[in-house]
């Protein structure tokens, strides 16, 4: 099971306290923040997306969409999301729990500034129940951040 993937995979990384679990699904940002009870901007999203024939994650603010321009200027292609169908096999965990931990091998994870207004995040940890809190540089070492990139819109103030 990917949450147990994910726990391991934060408790070998000194973040086993970062994990938590919800009795309501937290598989969409708004199901997330009412869950854990903060605002939809602070859910850290993760999305798969193809570039040049291999997966690329990039986790975002909970608020922020996809900027196709921006995401050219720095991945040199049009946005393309992994298809759902293949999220499991490609990524390695199952859609509603793509997180930016325990990922397969190889799939280089950027975090999004639109996350840098907050203290910490909320990512998915493995399954549509569990998640994280963390701050800013606990997410960019628990996920082996490749960098920070800007591809989002409407998250600016």
């Amino acid at each position: 099971m990917s949450a147990d993937k994910v726990k391991e995979y934060l408790k070998e990384k000194g973040l086993s306290d970062t994990i938590n679990e919800h009795e309501g699904i937290i598989d969409t940002v708004e199901h997330a923040a009412a869950e854990i009870g903060c605002s939809q901007a602070e859910i850290a999203k993760t999305l798969s997306f193809m570039v040049d024939d291999s997966p690329v994650i990039v986790v975002m603010a909970g608020d922020a969409r996809v900027n196709s321009s921006k995401f050219k200027a720095v991945f040199h292609t049009k946005p393309h999301m992994v298809p759902r169908e293949q999220v499991l096999d490609l990524i390695g965990h199952e859609p509603g729990g793509v997180c930016p931990f325990a990922v397969k091998e190889g799939i280089p994870v950027y975090l999004d500034i639109s996350m840098k207004r907050f203290a910490a995040v909320h990512p998915a940890a493995g399954d549509s129940y569990t998640s994280a809190t963390m701050t800013l540089k606990e997410l960019e070492y628990a996920s082996d951040a490749a960098g920070w990139c800007d591809v989002c819109k409407g998250w600016e103030e």
